[in-house]
């Protein structure tokens, strides 16, 4: 089993999103962030970023298999 800690930043308080690039401020849908998934190691580094399409669910596998990369 592994656990996962999310974060969530919401609008308008996106300081989160604003400091990763992914705040959106145009339309079609401004003031939502864009669907992302970023990993960060044990260091504080960031291991694993990708944005998808808002109507895409992000790669599940790819990102377990970096988390158990990241685990070994």
């Amino acid at each position: 089993m592994m656990r996962l800690p999310m974060c969530a930043d919401f609008y308008p308080h996106g300081e989160v999103t604003q400091k990763f690039g992914i705040l959106r401020e145009a339309p079609p849908v401004p003031g939502i962030c864009e669907r992302a998934v970023f990993i960060v190691d044990k260091l504080g580094k960031i291991a694993f970023a990708k944005t998808y399409p808002l109507d895409h669910l992000p790669n599940l596998e790819e990102v377990i298999e970096t988390l158990r990369r990241l685990r070994a």
